[in-house]
Protein backbone atom coordinates (compact mmCIF):
# COMPACT_ATOMS: atom_id res chain seq x y z
CA UNK A 1 0.00 0.00 0.00
CA UNK A 2 2.96 2.75 -1.06
CA UNK A 3 5.04 1.25 2.17
CA UNK A 4 8.46 1.56 0.94
CA UNK A 5 7.65 3.00 -2.63
CA UNK A 6 9.81 5.98 -3.63
CA UNK A 7 8.83 8.54 -5.48
CA UNK A 8 11.66 10.97 -7.62
CA UNK A 9 9.99 13.82 -7.20
CA UNK A 10 12.61 15.83 -9.55
CA UNK A 11 11.41 12.95 -12.52
CA UNK A 12 7.22 13.64 -12.07
CA UNK A 13 7.88 17.73 -12.23
CA UNK A 14 10.58 17.98 -14.66
CA UNK A 15 10.23 20.26 -17.32
CA UNK A 16 9.32 17.69 -20.06
CA UNK A 17 6.10 16.91 -18.49
CA UNK A 18 4.99 20.07 -18.05
CA UNK A 19 2.66 20.59 -20.63
CA UNK A 20 0.94 17.55 -19.80
CA UNK A 21 1.65 15.63 -16.20
CA UNK A 22 -1.24 13.36 -15.34
CA UNK A 23 0.30 10.65 -17.28
CA UNK A 24 3.01 10.41 -14.91
CA UNK A 25 0.51 11.16 -12.26
CA UNK A 26 -1.20 8.20 -13.06
CA UNK A 27 1.53 5.95 -13.25
CA UNK A 28 2.44 6.63 -9.63
CA UNK A 29 -1.24 6.52 -8.62
CA UNK A 30 -1.51 2.96 -9.92
CA UNK A 31 2.08 1.49 -7.66
CA UNK A 32 0.07 3.53 -4.32
CA UNK A 33 -1.73 6.30 -3.42
CA UNK A 34 0.54 7.43 -0.92
CA UNK A 35 4.48 7.02 -1.44
CA UNK A 36 7.21 8.14 0.01
CA UNK A 37 9.83 10.94 -1.03
CA UNK A 38 12.64 10.59 1.27
CA UNK A 39 12.78 9.90 5.03
CA UNK A 40 9.88 12.97 6.02
CA UNK A 41 8.06 13.53 3.52
CA UNK A 42 5.03 11.48 1.57
CA UNK A 43 3.37 12.24 -1.88
CA UNK A 44 -0.92 11.78 -1.81
CA UNK A 45 -2.19 10.80 -5.23
CA UNK A 46 -5.15 9.58 -4.57
CA UNK A 47 -8.98 11.01 -4.02
CA UNK A 48 -9.77 9.58 -1.06
CA UNK A 49 -6.33 10.46 0.60
CA UNK A 50 -5.99 13.29 -0.27
CA UNK A 51 -9.42 14.44 0.90
CA UNK A 52 -8.69 13.15 4.21
CA UNK A 53 -5.26 14.76 4.42
CA UNK A 54 -6.84 18.18 3.94
CA UNK A 55 -10.10 17.78 6.02
CA UNK A 56 -8.40 15.53 8.69
CA UNK A 57 -7.05 16.68 11.89
CA UNK A 58 -4.16 14.46 11.85
CA UNK A 59 -2.55 17.72 9.38
CA UNK A 60 -2.45 20.83 9.34
CA UNK A 61 0.81 23.35 9.23
CA UNK A 62 3.87 23.82 11.50
CA UNK A 63 3.29 25.98 13.92
CA UNK A 64 4.66 30.27 12.48
CA UNK A 65 8.47 30.09 13.24
CA UNK A 66 9.81 32.83 16.23
CA UNK A 67 12.40 35.52 14.87
CA UNK A 68 11.95 37.65 17.70
CA UNK A 69 11.74 40.78 15.53
CA UNK A 70 10.12 42.14 12.10
CA UNK A 71 10.44 44.01 9.04
CA UNK A 72 8.39 45.08 6.31
CA UNK A 73 8.62 41.90 4.38
CA UNK A 74 8.14 39.68 7.69
CA UNK A 75 5.45 41.09 10.24
CA UNK A 76 5.67 39.54 13.62
CA UNK A 77 3.55 39.45 16.71
CA UNK A 78 3.57 40.40 20.17
CA UNK A 79 5.65 36.95 20.69
CA UNK A 80 7.96 37.16 17.73
CA UNK A 81 6.24 34.77 15.73
CA UNK A 82 5.93 35.40 11.94
CA UNK A 83 2.40 36.58 11.11
CA UNK A 84 1.09 33.96 8.30
CA UNK A 85 -2.43 34.75 6.58
CA UNK A 86 -5.32 32.19 8.11
CA UNK A 87 -4.97 29.73 5.17
CA UNK A 88 -1.45 28.44 7.06
CA UNK A 89 -2.54 28.38 10.61
CA UNK A 90 -4.52 25.96 12.45
CA UNK A 91 -7.36 26.22 14.53
CA UNK A 92 -7.72 28.07 17.20
CA UNK A 93 -5.81 30.70 15.28
CA UNK A 94 -7.03 30.06 11.88
CA UNK A 95 -10.74 29.39 13.18
CA UNK A 96 -10.10 33.50 14.97
CA UNK A 97 -9.01 35.15 11.19
CA UNK A 98 -10.90 33.25 8.59
CA UNK A 99 -14.07 34.37 10.67
CA UNK A 100 -12.88 38.23 11.02
CA UNK A 101 -12.15 37.86 7.12
CA UNK A 102 -15.22 36.33 6.27
CA UNK A 103 -16.96 39.31 8.07
CA UNK A 104 -15.47 41.75 5.17
CA UNK A 105 -15.47 39.38 2.59
CA UNK A 106 -19.06 37.99 2.24
CA UNK A 107 -20.91 36.37 -0.51
CA UNK A 108 -22.97 38.96 -0.57
CA UNK A 109 -19.77 40.80 -1.68
CA UNK A 110 -19.36 38.95 -4.38
CA UNK A 111 -23.21 39.16 -5.72
CA UNK A 112 -22.63 42.60 -5.64
CA UNK A 113 -19.80 41.85 -8.26
CA UNK A 114 -22.00 40.08 -10.21
CA UNK A 115 -22.50 43.33 -12.75
CA UNK A 116 -19.44 44.93 -12.60
CA UNK A 117 -17.14 41.82 -13.36
CA UNK A 118 -20.07 41.01 -16.26
CA UNK A 119 -19.34 44.58 -17.45
CA UNK A 120 -15.25 44.07 -17.62
CA UNK A 121 -15.72 40.37 -19.22
CA UNK A 122 -17.76 42.17 -21.99
CA UNK A 123 -14.81 44.75 -22.71
CA UNK A 124 -12.00 42.50 -22.51
CA UNK A 125 -13.56 40.02 -24.58
CA UNK A 126 -14.74 42.95 -26.88
CA UNK A 127 -11.16 43.80 -27.57
CA UNK A 128 -10.58 40.29 -28.20
CA UNK A 129 -13.16 39.85 -30.65
CA UNK A 130 -12.22 42.92 -32.36
CA UNK A 131 -8.59 41.81 -32.37
CA UNK A 132 -9.61 38.58 -34.28
CA UNK A 133 -6.44 36.79 -33.07
CA UNK A 134 -3.66 37.51 -30.30
CA UNK A 135 -2.36 35.64 -26.75
CA UNK A 136 -5.87 35.53 -24.74
CA UNK A 137 -3.70 35.40 -21.53
CA UNK A 138 -2.44 38.99 -22.01
CA UNK A 139 -5.66 40.14 -23.57
CA UNK A 140 -8.20 38.35 -21.15
CA UNK A 141 -7.22 36.23 -18.59
CA UNK A 142 -4.15 38.29 -17.16
CA UNK A 143 -5.54 41.40 -16.78
CA UNK A 144 -9.37 40.51 -15.92
CA UNK A 145 -8.52 39.12 -12.40
CA UNK A 146 -5.65 41.90 -11.20
CA UNK A 147 -8.60 44.30 -12.02
CA UNK A 148 -11.29 42.73 -10.09
CA UNK A 149 -9.12 41.96 -7.13
CA UNK A 150 -8.06 45.46 -7.36
CA UNK A 151 -11.02 47.28 -8.02
CA UNK A 152 -12.42 45.04 -4.60
CA UNK A 153 -9.73 46.23 -2.39
CA UNK A 154 -10.07 50.04 -3.76
CA UNK A 155 -7.02 49.93 -5.57
CA UNK A 156 -6.44 53.23 -7.52
CA UNK A 157 -6.27 52.58 -11.46
CA UNK A 158 -2.80 53.96 -12.12
CA UNK A 159 -1.09 51.56 -9.34
CA UNK A 160 -3.07 48.21 -10.62
CA UNK A 161 0.11 47.49 -13.33
CA UNK A 162 1.84 47.11 -10.33
CA UNK A 163 -0.23 44.45 -8.64
CA UNK A 164 0.35 42.13 -11.35
CA UNK A 165 4.52 42.15 -11.31
CA UNK A 166 3.57 41.63 -7.35
CA UNK A 167 0.87 38.77 -7.83
CA UNK A 168 3.82 36.91 -10.08
CA UNK A 169 6.87 37.06 -8.21
CA UNK A 170 4.92 35.70 -5.55
CA UNK A 171 3.25 33.52 -6.89
CA UNK A 172 6.51 31.81 -8.58
CA UNK A 173 7.70 31.45 -5.34
CA UNK A 174 4.30 28.96 -4.20
CA UNK A 175 6.57 26.20 -4.78
CA UNK A 176 8.02 23.64 -2.34
CA UNK A 177 11.63 24.18 -1.42
CA UNK A 178 13.34 21.74 -4.12
CA UNK A 179 11.40 23.11 -6.95
CA UNK A 180 12.57 26.75 -6.73
CA UNK A 181 14.67 28.49 -9.39
CA UNK A 182 17.88 30.56 -8.43
CA UNK A 183 16.73 33.75 -7.32
CA UNK A 184 13.13 33.37 -7.28
CA UNK A 185 12.54 33.76 -3.35
CA UNK A 186 15.21 36.65 -3.46
CA UNK A 187 12.39 38.49 -6.26
CA UNK A 188 9.55 37.04 -4.22
CA UNK A 189 10.68 39.01 -0.92
CA UNK A 190 11.03 42.12 -2.58
CA UNK A 191 7.39 42.23 -4.48
CA UNK A 192 6.50 41.60 -1.00
CA UNK A 193 8.65 44.36 0.86
CA UNK A 194 6.90 46.98 -1.81
CA UNK A 195 3.24 45.00 -1.58
CA UNK A 196 3.15 45.51 2.59
CA UNK A 197 4.86 48.94 2.45
CA UNK A 198 2.01 50.40 -0.01
CA UNK A 199 -0.80 48.62 1.64
CA UNK A 200 0.73 50.14 4.92
CA UNK A 201 -0.14 53.09 3.95
CA UNK A 202 -3.57 52.63 2.04
CA UNK A 203 -4.66 51.17 5.15
CA UNK A 204 -4.12 53.97 7.31
CA UNK A 205 -5.81 56.28 4.48
CA UNK A 206 -8.63 54.06 5.01
CA UNK A 207 -8.58 54.40 8.71
CA UNK A 208 -9.14 57.51 8.49
CA UNK A 209 -11.16 57.90 5.54
CA UNK A 210 -13.04 54.76 5.06
CA UNK A 211 -14.25 53.82 1.56
CA UNK A 212 -16.67 51.17 -0.11
CA UNK A 213 -14.15 48.64 -0.81
CA UNK A 214 -12.41 45.32 0.92
CA UNK A 215 -9.33 47.37 2.39
CA UNK A 216 -11.54 49.88 4.50
CA UNK A 217 -13.67 46.54 5.76
CA UNK A 218 -11.01 44.87 6.31
CA UNK A 219 -9.92 47.74 8.30
CA UNK A 220 -13.23 47.84 10.45
CA UNK A 221 -14.28 44.61 10.78
CA UNK A 222 -14.53 43.36 14.24
CA UNK A 223 -15.99 40.77 16.20
CA UNK A 224 -16.85 40.88 20.21
CA UNK A 225 -14.15 43.71 19.87
CA UNK A 226 -11.51 41.62 18.12
CA UNK A 227 -9.64 42.73 15.41
CA UNK A 228 -6.88 42.01 12.75
CA UNK A 229 -3.61 43.57 13.98
CA UNK A 230 -1.79 45.55 10.98
CA UNK A 231 0.43 42.66 10.35
CA UNK A 232 -3.23 39.89 9.92
CA UNK A 233 -4.34 42.53 7.77
CA UNK A 234 -1.26 43.05 5.74
CA UNK A 235 -0.78 39.09 5.01
CA UNK A 236 -4.55 38.26 4.96
CA UNK A 237 -4.08 41.13 1.69
CA UNK A 238 -1.29 39.51 0.36
CA UNK A 239 -3.27 36.22 0.16
CA UNK A 240 -6.09 37.83 -1.35
CA UNK A 241 -3.76 39.28 -4.07
CA UNK A 242 -1.95 36.44 -5.01
CA UNK A 243 -5.02 33.48 -4.65
CA UNK A 244 -7.34 36.32 -5.95
CA UNK A 245 -5.51 36.70 -9.31
CA UNK A 246 -2.91 33.84 -10.23
CA UNK A 247 -5.48 31.11 -9.35
CA UNK A 248 -8.49 32.71 -11.53
CA UNK A 249 -6.13 33.91 -14.17
CA UNK A 250 -5.01 30.16 -14.51
CA UNK A 251 -8.48 28.73 -14.30
CA UNK A 252 -9.42 30.93 -17.22
CA UNK A 253 -6.27 30.05 -19.40
CA UNK A 254 -6.49 26.55 -18.41
CA UNK A 255 -10.17 26.00 -18.86
CA UNK A 256 -9.89 28.38 -22.73
CA UNK A 257 -7.35 25.67 -23.73
CA UNK A 258 -9.06 22.40 -22.90
CA UNK A 259 -12.59 23.82 -24.44
CA UNK A 260 -10.48 24.47 -27.36
CA UNK A 261 -8.80 21.28 -27.75
CA UNK A 262 -11.92 19.49 -27.22
CA UNK A 263 -13.56 21.57 -29.94
CA UNK A 264 -16.87 19.42 -29.47
CA UNK A 265 -17.49 20.71 -25.79
CA UNK A 266 -17.12 24.13 -27.17
CA UNK A 267 -19.00 23.97 -29.38
CA UNK A 268 -21.56 22.50 -27.13
CA UNK A 269 -20.83 25.53 -24.58
CA UNK A 270 -21.38 27.96 -27.76
CA UNK A 271 -25.15 26.15 -28.84
CA UNK A 272 -25.99 26.34 -24.88
CA UNK A 273 -25.62 30.11 -24.39
CA UNK A 274 -28.41 30.48 -26.87
CA UNK A 275 -30.46 29.23 -24.43
CA UNK A 276 -29.97 29.55 -20.43
CA UNK A 277 -26.13 29.62 -20.56
CA UNK A 278 -26.56 26.38 -17.63
CA UNK A 279 -23.50 25.10 -19.50
CA UNK A 280 -20.64 27.02 -18.29
CA UNK A 281 -21.53 26.51 -14.73
CA UNK A 282 -20.94 22.96 -15.36
CA UNK A 283 -17.71 23.88 -17.51
CA UNK A 284 -15.58 25.51 -14.72
CA UNK A 285 -16.20 22.45 -12.64
CA UNK A 286 -14.83 20.46 -14.75
CA UNK A 287 -12.11 22.36 -15.70
CA UNK A 288 -11.20 22.48 -11.97
CA UNK A 289 -11.21 18.92 -11.76
CA UNK A 290 -9.51 18.29 -15.18
CA UNK A 291 -6.54 20.73 -14.59
CA UNK A 292 -6.49 22.26 -11.91
CA UNK A 293 -4.96 25.59 -11.06
CA UNK A 294 -3.40 24.68 -8.08
CA UNK A 295 -1.75 21.17 -8.41
CA UNK A 296 -0.22 21.05 -4.80
CA UNK A 297 -0.34 21.87 -1.46
CA UNK A 298 1.64 20.98 1.35
CA UNK A 299 0.60 19.87 5.29
CA UNK A 300 2.41 18.66 7.99
CA UNK A 301 1.33 15.44 10.22
CA UNK A 302 0.64 16.92 13.84
CA UNK A 303 -0.46 14.10 15.34
CA UNK A 304 1.16 9.68 14.25
CA UNK A 305 -1.30 8.29 11.68
CA UNK A 306 -1.96 6.16 9.16
CA UNK A 307 -2.59 6.77 5.24
CA UNK A 308 -3.09 4.41 2.50
CA UNK A 309 -1.01 2.00 4.65
CA UNK A 310 1.91 4.30 4.92
CA UNK A 311 2.65 5.35 8.81
CA UNK A 312 3.25 8.66 9.15
CA UNK A 313 4.91 10.14 12.09
CA UNK A 314 4.13 13.53 14.12
CA UNK A 315 6.32 15.78 11.52
CA UNK A 316 6.57 14.26 8.43
CA UNK A 317 5.53 16.57 5.22
CA UNK A 318 2.80 15.89 3.50
CA UNK A 319 2.65 17.12 -0.27
CA UNK A 320 -1.02 16.65 -1.91
CA UNK A 321 -1.08 16.40 -5.53
CA UNK A 322 -4.38 17.76 -6.14
CA UNK A 323 -4.32 17.28 -9.89
CA UNK A 324 -3.66 13.49 -9.64
CA UNK A 325 -6.19 13.48 -6.85
CA UNK A 326 -9.16 15.18 -9.05
CA UNK A 327 -8.14 12.58 -12.24
CA UNK A 328 -8.52 9.44 -9.49
CA UNK A 329 -10.20 6.81 -11.61
CA UNK A 330 -11.36 5.25 -8.39
CA UNK A 331 -13.72 8.33 -8.13
CA UNK A 332 -13.98 9.75 -11.79
CA UNK A 333 -14.88 7.50 -14.47
CA UNK A 334 -12.84 8.19 -17.50
CA UNK A 335 -10.83 10.70 -15.57
CA UNK A 336 -8.74 11.51 -18.46
CA UNK A 337 -11.70 12.59 -20.74
CA UNK A 338 -12.74 16.47 -20.58
CA UNK A 339 -16.84 16.55 -20.08
CA UNK A 340 -18.09 19.67 -19.14
CA UNK A 341 -21.37 17.68 -19.02
CA UNK A 342 -20.08 14.97 -16.14
CA UNK A 343 -22.26 14.44 -12.97
CA UNK A 344 -21.61 13.81 -10.56
CA UNK A 345 -17.71 15.64 -10.12
CA UNK A 346 -15.57 15.46 -7.44
CA UNK A 347 -12.35 17.49 -7.46
CA UNK A 348 -10.33 19.17 -4.58
CA UNK A 349 -9.31 22.49 -6.86
CA UNK A 350 -10.43 24.40 -4.25
CA UNK A 351 -9.73 21.96 -0.94
CA UNK A 352 -12.27 20.63 1.37
CA UNK A 353 -13.04 21.66 5.11
CA UNK A 354 -12.01 24.20 6.99
CA UNK A 355 -9.74 25.74 4.39
CA UNK A 356 -12.31 25.58 1.09
CA UNK A 357 -11.05 28.56 -0.73
CA UNK A 358 -12.69 31.48 0.30
CA UNK A 359 -12.52 33.55 -2.96
CA UNK A 360 -14.05 30.12 -4.76
CA UNK A 361 -17.12 32.27 -5.73
CA UNK A 362 -15.43 34.90 -7.06
CA UNK A 363 -13.16 32.95 -8.95
CA UNK A 364 -16.27 30.48 -10.15
CA UNK A 365 -17.80 33.91 -11.13
CA UNK A 366 -15.19 35.31 -13.19
CA UNK A 367 -14.16 31.88 -14.83
CA UNK A 368 -18.39 31.45 -15.55
CA UNK A 369 -18.63 35.03 -17.10
CA UNK A 370 -15.49 34.30 -19.23
CA UNK A 371 -16.81 30.99 -21.11
CA UNK A 372 -20.15 32.12 -21.46
CA UNK A 373 -18.98 35.59 -22.72
CA UNK A 374 -16.40 33.74 -25.49
CA UNK A 375 -18.90 31.10 -26.47
CA UNK A 376 -21.33 33.52 -27.41
CA UNK A 377 -19.74 36.38 -29.09
CA UNK A 378 -16.77 33.84 -30.95
CA UNK A 379 -18.01 30.54 -31.24
CA UNK A 380 -15.41 30.32 -34.15
CA UNK A 381 -12.28 30.61 -31.65
CA UNK A 382 -9.44 28.54 -32.27
CA UNK A 383 -6.35 27.85 -31.42
CA UNK A 384 -3.15 29.73 -33.52
CA UNK A 385 -0.25 27.77 -32.22
CA UNK A 386 0.94 25.64 -29.29
CA UNK A 387 0.31 27.74 -25.93
CA UNK A 388 3.52 28.12 -23.60
CA UNK A 389 3.12 26.89 -19.59
CA UNK A 390 4.10 28.73 -16.56
CA UNK A 391 7.31 27.38 -14.88
CA UNK A 392 5.65 26.98 -11.73
CA UNK A 393 3.78 23.55 -10.62
CA UNK A 394 1.96 24.63 -7.89
CA UNK A 395 0.29 27.30 -9.57
CA UNK A 396 -0.46 25.28 -12.90
CA UNK A 397 -1.05 27.69 -15.73
CA UNK A 398 0.00 29.05 -19.18
CA UNK A 399 2.62 31.74 -20.28
CA UNK A 400 1.02 31.95 -23.30
CA UNK A 401 -2.47 31.07 -25.30
CA UNK A 402 -2.69 32.01 -29.01
CA UNK A 403 -5.94 32.57 -30.36
CA UNK A 404 -7.22 33.18 -33.44
CA UNK A 405 -11.41 33.49 -34.78
CA UNK A 406 -12.13 32.16 -38.18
Amino acid sequence: MGEGVGLALGELFEAGRRADPYGAYGEWRERAPVVRVGDAAVAVLGFGEAERVVTGVEYGHPEPEVIGGGDADLPVDGQGRVVRAFAFLNPPDHTRLRGLVGKAFTARTVEGLVPRVEELVGEFVGRVVEAGEGDLMGQLAMPLPVTVIAELLGVPVEDRERFGAWSGAMARAAEPGFLLGPGVAEAAARARREFVAYFRELAAERRSAPRDDLVSALVAVSDEGDRLSEGELLVTLTLLLVAGHETTTNLIGNGVLALLRNPDQYAALARDQARDAALAEGAVEEVLRYDSPIQLTMRTVLTDTTLGGVELSAGTTVLVLVGAANRDPRVCEEPDRFDITRAPRRHLAFGRGIHFCLGAPLARLQARTVLRELARRAPELRLAAEPEWAETVTLRGLRTLPIAIR
